[in-house]
C-alpha cells in the first residue's frame, strides 16, 4: 500500500545564532522549501520570543506542514516537514539544509499510512 505521507525530522546543529533569531528570515526559508518542493501555502505563522531568543514557527500546507522550533543559544534548529499528495518532501529537506547551513544535521523519515485507508490527499 502506498504510504499517506511522509514525515521528515530534521535536527540542524551549528546554524548561525542570528539567522536562528530572525522571524521574518526563517519564513523565507520556509516558503522556498515549500516551493522547492511544489507544495502549496495556505498559511504562515512564526513567532519570535523577544530579542536574542528563539522562534516556533509553522508553513500549513495544502499538502500538510513544515514545522520549525529554534535555540539560537544553542545554535540549533528543529524542523518537522511532513507532506502528501505529489509535493517532494525530500526536496525542502534539501532546501532546509542548504538555507540554514547547519555544521551537522541528521534527519529521519516516517511513512505515514493507515491500514484501513488506501487514498492520496
Amino acid at each position: 500500500m502506498k504510504p499517506l505521507g511522509q514525515h521528515y525530522l530534521l535536527e540542524c546543529d551549528g546554524v548561525a545564532p542570528n539567522l536562528l533569531a530572525n522571524p521574518e528570515q526563517l519564513e523565507q526559508i520556509l516558503r522556498q522549501a515549500a516551493q522547492q518542493a511544489q507544495a502549496h501555502i495556505v498559511f504562515a505563522h512564526l513567532h519570535h520570543f523577544g530579542e536574542g531568543q528563539g522562534v516556533t514557527g509553522v508553513l500549513v500546507l495544502q499538502e500538510s506542514h513544515i514545522t520549525i522550533h529554534t535555540w539560537p543559544e544553542y545554535a540549533y534548529a528543529a524542523l518537522d516537514v511532513f507532506m502528501c499528495g505529489q509535493a517532494q518532501p525530500q526536496d525542502a529537506v534539501r532546501c532546509l539544509i542548504e538555507c540554514l547551513q547547519p555544521t551537522q544535521h541528521r534527519w529521519q523519515m516516517i511513512e505515514r499510512s493507515s491500514k484501513s485507508m488506501s487514498f492520496d490527499c
